[in-house]
Parts: C-alpha cells; sequence; structure tokens
C-alpha cells in the first residue's frame, strides 16, 4: 500500500491511520486527490499535516482530514 513505506516513519504513521480509517469513505474524486497528494515529497507532506506550512489549495481541504485523523484519540 502507498500509504505505508514512504520515506519518512512520521508519514507512514499518519497514512497508515488515514488509510485504515477513511479511505474507504472517500469518493472517487478525493481518491484521485489522494492519489496525487501520495506522489508529494513526504518532507512538504509532514510540514503541511503539521502545519508548519500551508498546503496547496488544491489538497488544503484533504491535508485538514488527514491532521484531524492522526490526531485523533482512541
Amino acid at each position: 500500500m502507498r500509504s505505508m513505506r514512504r520515506g519518512i516513519k512520521e508519514m507512514d504513521i499518519i497514512l497508515g491511520r488515514f488509510a485504515e480509517s477513511g479511505l474507504d469513505r472517500l469518493d472517487p474524486a478525493a481518491l484521485d486527490l489522494y492519489d496525487a497528494l501520495l506522489s508529494e515529497n513526504d518532507h512538504d507532506l509532514y510540514q503541511w499535516v503539521t502545519g508548519q506550512n500551508a498546503p496547496p489549495p488544491q489538497y488544503a481541504a484533504l491535508i485538514d482530514r488527514i491532521a484531524r485523523v492522526s490526531t485523533a484519540t482512541n
């Protein structure tokens, strides 16, 4: 699965958690966007998810969803 075994462990955890909990709820357009997001650099993704840098506008809502899942407590 492309959401895991990426480049940095933090993104493995964040994207793996999102994939396990929310990937099946994405509509086809959101899945296409998620697929495009996975092509981005891991360090950029990490900075976007953690709020260190603003994501590109096309990814903002999806990054927000990923960030909420990654910080949710079970």
